[in-house]
Parts: structure tokens; sequence; C-alpha cells
């Protein structure tokens, strides 16, 4: 079956009674190249798991299983039963019915691979799921184009926030390849983006991100008054900025992820 082709999964969709439901985020890739190419960044060996996440109609999970993967798939859109019945037949794939939110990361096997056309209503928390959980070795996923770009942000650009320092503390991202809206079926509003991570192996640090979500709830505020706001000791914050060499006035977006983790050594 081409699902690559916008004929055949427009008939598909007819065929069972289906439209793309925007309450599960779905826009499905139909486009041959960008499909090789999330294959090709996975880079797993023949028979090896692939964890993926809103397979769609099959598309990505199709791909990845005729390229000699076996693919867990988690996917909540019951109607698409019947419809993997037809597409995924005769492929080692394992469809999981749930929410991925809900799903038990933690519990699969550690340098895990995955892979997925993220719903761009979860993109942001799944991302932050996977990797709090410590389990992968490399992530490839497709998300908007905007989410991407704050994936990968550097200090002081507009993109920059809690998912960057979030990223840039549990892995190495690089932005793949970015996707025009006619890649998909049907097309989305937006440009899309392939980014790859490659997870390192550092544990959570639930204090540390705390200060850096208090540090963005407020962007429009100074650091010392957002911190203040979440119940930090200003004169603390304060005195932590002048030993950092950092102005009193620095917005939490003009930080580090290092200032961070020794703004708060010096507020603990």
């Amino acid at each position: 079956m081409n699902l690559t082709s916008p004929r055949v999964v427009r008939e598909l969709l007819e065929r069972y009674g289906l439209r793309a439901d925007k309450r599960f985020g779905q826009n499905f890739l139909v486009e041959k190249g960008y499909l090789a190419k999330i294959v090709e960044a996975v880079g797993f060996q023949p028979g090896e798991t692939v964890y993926e996440v809103g397979p769609g109609l099959g598309t990505l999970t199709r791909a990845l299983a005729e390229a000699g993967a076996r693919v867990v798939s988690i996917e909540m859109d019951r109607r698409l039963e019947a419809v993997y019945a037809e597409t995924l037949a005769g492929l080692p794939v394992q469809i999981l019915w749930g929410d991925a939110l809900a799903f038990d990361w933690a519990g699969i096997p550690p340098h895990s691979l995955f892979a997925g056309n993220l719903p761009y209503n979860i993109a942001t928390p799944l991302i932050t799921l996977l990797l709090r959980s410590g389990r992968f070795r490399r992530m490839v996923v497709l998300v908007q184009k905007e989410v991407a770009l704050r994936m990968t942000a550097q200090p002081g650009t507009p993109e920059y926030g809690l998912l960057s320092l979030r990223v840039q503390y549990h892995a190495q991202a690089r932005r793949i390849v970015d996707l025009p809206p006619g890649a998909f079926f049907p097309p989305p509003k937006v440009m899309s983006s392939v980014v790859c991570l490659s997870p390192n192996t550092r544990a959570d640090h639930p204090a540390l991100f705390r200060l850096i979500e208090a540090a963005f709830a407020q962007r429009r505020k100074t650091l010392v008054n957002a911190l203040k706001a979440a119940g930090y000791q200003p004169d603390r914050v304060t005195e932590a900025l002048l030993a950092l060499n950092l102005s009193p006035q620095a917005r939490g977006e003009v930080l580090s992820l290092q200032q961070f983790e020794q703004l708060l050594d010096r507020i603990s």
C-alpha cells in the first residue's frame, strides 16, 4: 500500500469514514523523501525496537518496519484500529492503545530508540516526559518548526526558554530538515521540522527546573522579580547575580544552562 500518495490516503480515510481529527493534532506525513530522512536519522539495526507515538494512518510506522525495525506504537484514537489491520498487516508492529502522556516510559529498556510525527498539541510535554525518563539513546521527532526552534534556541533569542534548557540539560539536539505544509495530508498551516536528539545520562534535577520554570513564568519581569513571585528571596538572587557578573536587571532569557546551575548553587 502506497501511504505516500495523497490520493491513497484520501481514499483510505473515505473508505473508513474518517477525517483528520484536530483534537489529536493529526496531519499525516505523505512525502516519501522526508520519511526516509526520519528513518535514516533513527539509525536502528535490523530487528531493533523503535517506540513511536501518534502513528496516524501508519505512514511512518510502515516505513520504519519495512526498513527492518520492530515498532511499538502508542495511539489513542481507537477509530484507527480497522485501518491498521489493513495498512500494517504482516509487519512487526505492536499497537498500544492509550495516552502517551500517561504511558510508563520509565519502564521501557534503557538505550531505546524513538521516532514520531508528534501530535502538535502534545509535542512539548511529551518531549519533556521522554527526556526526563532517561530511557532513550536517540529520539527523532517531527514537530512544528516553532517548537523545533525553541528546542534548539540559544540564550538571548526570542525562542529561548524552558524547553530549550530542558533539551540542553538532557541531550544534544540538531534540526535536520524543515518540511513544508505540502508534505502532509491535510496540509497544516505551519512549517514543520525534524529534530534529532541524542540524550545523555544526566539524572533529572527538579530543583533546577523549578528555578528555570519560575524564571520564565513571567518573561517580561527581571529575573529577581520573577523569582520573588515564586518565593525565592530577592536579596539572595541579587547577590548571586552580581557574584556571577550578571546585572540585577537581567531577565531569565539571557542566562545559559550553566549560569542557572550556578545561580541555584548560590541561592540554595
